[in-house]
């Protein structure tokens, strides 16, 4: 007998409902999201089935969970929260939410709409890995930016001085100054001699003159702060500073790596022929696409996942066109990152950008249709695993050969 299993995930435990083909249910149970919870899901969905007659329907997409039940042979399918939480009504009077009423939700709609959606496949464990890496990144890019603006907040209220001396303020040398010189009190004696030892042990580039670094320092505003809290913030300053120091070390170390790695995979290579598209935005969107051809089954399908397809919504009369939340966030940035940077490579691509910007369309905007027209000839590439040739691009070929 057919049946259908719902898995409402949770951080600490999970609850699930298997269904049988009336809607009928066969089992609820809830396990803990431990070695002993997981084995024992995975045994008691046996006991109602082999795992790979046996579908799951759940609200994500990946993770650990995901991992075991997929690794363990069952036929996992993600469904949209939002999609969840329109069905509420048609189970309960009030739209409230609970584990084990959504598991139940979740088995029933695979029962009767499981049709319309899609299971996952696994990805190979050079994708898991390289997706391992490229959002381990991220999250210490964006760890990076928030020290990083926390660290220019608190110089700008006491010791504005480094500040205007360099353009980035997590650079290892901005980095360094700051720590040797954490206050004005501990600058105030520095001179031509010192700031010029500095710059030649920081391998400082030779843009500014020493005489120009000391008198940008020197004609800095001056700090507000008594001697008893500047060397408190000063403290503070040593300490993100230290922190700031070592997220750029180990965002290097896993830039290279990725790097890398993404040059080994077919997948990476293709997405890398692009035009600006460089090795880690390259690495980012080989992350998120995978190396699984069936799982987008149109260029529209793609656009749709990487929110770059408009929503239209339309009743009677009145339409609209919004903006599309529910999509695969890191795909959107990656590829609108790189669709940014094409423009500047490739004259098809700054002609795509120029007309939608001469139509009225903002920056962002125009950077999205320009991703939605990249993404038809990523996905073709894609499904072919061909890397991109301008030279069969017949739009590209029209524009190099009429320049």
């Amino acid at each position: 007998m057919t049946i259908f299993v719902g898995l409402d995930w949770g951080g600490s435990s999970h609850a699930i409902c298997v269904v049988d083909p009336a809607g009928k249910i066969l089992d609820q149970f809830a396990v803990t999201h431990d070695r002993a919870g997981l084995a024992n899901l995975v045994a008691r969905l046996r006991r109602h089935g082999l795992p790979g007659e046996t579908p799951v329907a759940i609200e994500r997409p990946s993770g650990l969970l995901v991992d075991v039940l997929v690794e363990t042979g069952f036929v996992v399918t993600p469904v949209h929260p939002n999609v969840v939480k329109a069905c509420r009504p048609r189970y309960r009077a009030v739209a409230a939410k609970s584990d084990p009423g959504d598991a139940y939700i979740l088995a029933d709609i695979l029962r009767t709409d499981g049709h319309r959606l899609t299971p996952l496949r696994p990805q190979s464990d050079a994708i898991k890995a390289l997706r391992a890496l490229v959002r381990g990144r991220d999250d210490l890019v964006a760890s990076k930016v928030m020290f990083t603006n926390q660290l220019r907040a608190l110089l700008e209220s006491f010791w504005p001085g480094p500040i205007g001396l360099f353009a980035d303020i997590a650079s290892p040398i901005a980095l360094a100054f700051i720590r040797r010189y954490p206050t004005p009190e501990s600058a105030s004696r520095l001179g031509d001699k010192r700031i010029a030892a500095f710059l030649a042990q920081n391998k400082y580039c030779g843009r500014r003159s020493v005489a120009d670094v000391l008198g940008r320092l020197r004609s800095a505003p001056p700090g507000g702060a008594e001697e008893a809290e500047a060397d408190a913030k000063g403290e503070l300053v040593n300490a993100i500073a230290n922190i700031l120091e070592s997220l750029v070390s180990q965002i290097a170390k896993l830039s290279g790596r990725i790097e890398h790695a993404v040059a080994q995979l077919p997948e990476g290579r293709i997405v890398m022929s692009f035009p600006r598209a460089g090795k880690i935005c390259a690495a980012q969107i080989t992350a998120e696409l995978g190396d699984v051809r069936a799982r987008f089954q149109s260029e529209d399908h793609l656009a749709a996942e990487a929110g770059v397809a408009p929503v239209t919504y339309q009743s009677g009369r009145s339409r609209g066109v919004g903006w599309r939340w529910a999509c695969n966030k890191r795909l959107r940035t990656a590829i609108t990152c790189f669709a940014d940077n094409s423009r500047h490579a490739s004259p098809w691509a700054a002609n795509v950008y120029r007309k939608a910007r001469q139509r009225g369309c903002r920056h962002p905007h125009a950077v999205r249709i320009l991703a939605r027209a990249w993404l038809r000839i990523l996905w073709r590439a894609w499904q072919n695993a061909v890397p991109y040739d301008p030279q069969k691009h017949p739009a590209a070929r029209a524009i190099l050969t009429s320049g």
